[in-house]
C-alpha cells in the first residue's frame, strides 16, 4: 500500500512541478544543463550515464543519459547532441537535444563560452500502470509520444582549473494535455548556477582537491543546492562526497582507466523520511575522450 501511495506522489510531482533530470555527478555531466559546455574539453567526448533512484520503491525514477560533444576544427565553435530518458511511475519521457557553443578567449588561461540548446521532447503516459477506478477520467488517458519543442541557452566561463556557468536549458513552459484539454504534466523553467575550482594540494600535483556547487531553481519546488568535494590522486583515482541540501548525502568514486576512459559511481542516501521506504540511489557513468595528436592533454581533466 505504501508503494502505491508513493507512485501517486511521484505522478503528482511530475504533473505540477516538473524538474529536469537529477544527477549526483553533475560535474561530469554539464552538457545536459549548459549548452555552452559543448566542446570545452578540447576533445570528442562521449558520455553515458544510468541512474536508478530510491531503489525498492515502486514507480521510482530511472534515468539514462547519452551525449557526444566536440570542438569543431579551426573554429571557436563546439557542437553537442544528447538524449535523456526518464521513467517515473506510469510516465516515460525522452528528450533529444542539440547544442551549439561559441568560445572567446578572455586571457591566457580563461575562456568565455556562449551556448544555445534546441530540444525535442516526447512524453508517454501508460494508465495501465495505474489502478484507475474511473476509466473515463479525462485526466487519466494514455498519451503516446506527446511532442513539445523547446530552446535554451547558457554561458560558461572556464579555465583548466576553474569554471562558473549560468544556464536555462528550456525557456518555454509547456503543458501536456489530453483530449479534454486538461493539463496533467507541466514542464517548468529551470535556472542553473554551477561553479568549481581545482586546488593542487602538493607541489608535485599528485593530489588535487575540487569543491563544486550546483544550484537549481524552479517554480513550485524548493531551491536545490548541491555541494560536493572530490579528491584526485595521481590523476588516476577520485573519491568524494556530496550533499544535496535537506535531501540526501552521497559518496562518489571514479577511476581513470586509460588516458581517455573514465568511470564513475555514486551512491545516495536520503536525509528525509523517504529514507525509510527505499535502499538508496545508484548512479554510474562512463566517459570516453578522443584527442587528436595536437590537442591531447597531458593529465586528465577534473571536469
Amino acid at each position: 500500500m505504501r508503494k502505491l501511495v508513493f507512485v501517486f506522489i511521484f505522478f503528482s510531482v511530475a504533473g505540477f512541478a516538473q524538474q529536469d533530470s537529477q544527477f549526483t555527478q553533475y560535474m561530469y555531466n554539464t552538457i545536459n544543463i549548459n549548452p555552452a559546455y559543448a566542446g570545452s574539453r578540447g576533445a570528442l567526448s562521449i558520455f553515458g550515464l544510468y541512474r536508478t533512484q530510491w531503489v525498492g520503491l515502486e514507480g521510482a525514477p530511472e534515468t539514462s543519459s547519452f551525449s557526444v560533444n566536440t570542438p569543431l576544427s579551426n573554429s571557436n565553435l563546439g557542437l553537442g547532441v544528447s538524449v535523456v530518458n526518464d521513467k517515473i511511475g506510469p510516465t516515460n519521457e525522452n528528450t533529444f537535444s542539440a547544442d551549439l557553443s561559441y568560445t572567446v578567449p578572455t586571457s591566457a588561461t580563461f575562456k568565455l563560452s556562449f551556448g544555445i540548446k534546441a530540444t525535442a521532447n516526447l512524453f508517454n503516459l501508460d494508465i495501465n500502470k495505474l489502478d484507475v477506478k474511473d476509466q473515463g477520467d479525462p485526466q487519466l488517458q494514455d498519451l503516446n509520444n506527446k511532442f513539445t519543442p523547446n530552446v535554451g541557452a547558457g554561458i560558461y566561463f572556464h579555465s583548466d582549473k576553474a569554471y562558473i556557468g549560468l544556464s536555462i536549458p528550456s525557456f518555454i513552459e509547456s503543458n501536456r494535455y489530453n483530449n479534454a484539454d486538461v493539463a496533467i504534466f507541466k514542464e517548468k523553467i529551470n535556472y542553473y548556477l554551477i561553479a568549481g575550482y581545482v586546488f593542487n594540494l602538493d607541489k608535485y600535483e599528485y593530489i588535487k582537491f575540487k569543491p563544486a556547487l550546483l544550484t537549481k531553481m524552479v517554480e513550485g519546488a524548493p531551491l536545490q543546492v548541491d555541494l560536493s568535494a572530490n579528491f584526485m590522486f595521481y590523476d588516476k583515482f577520485t573519491i568524494g562526497a556530496s550533499y544535496r541540501w535537506s535531501a540526501s548525502l552521497s559518496a562518489m568514486v571514479g577511476f581513470q582507466i586509460t588516458d581517455g576512459l573514465f568511470a564513475g559511481y555514486a551512491y545516495d542516501r536520503e536525509t528525509t523520511r523517504l529514507n525509510n521506504f527505499n535502499s538508496g540511489s545508484h548512479e554510474i557513468f562512463l566517459r570516453f575522450d578522443l584527442f587528436n595528436s595536437y590537442d591531447q592533454i597531458t593529465s586528465p581533466r577534473f571536469f
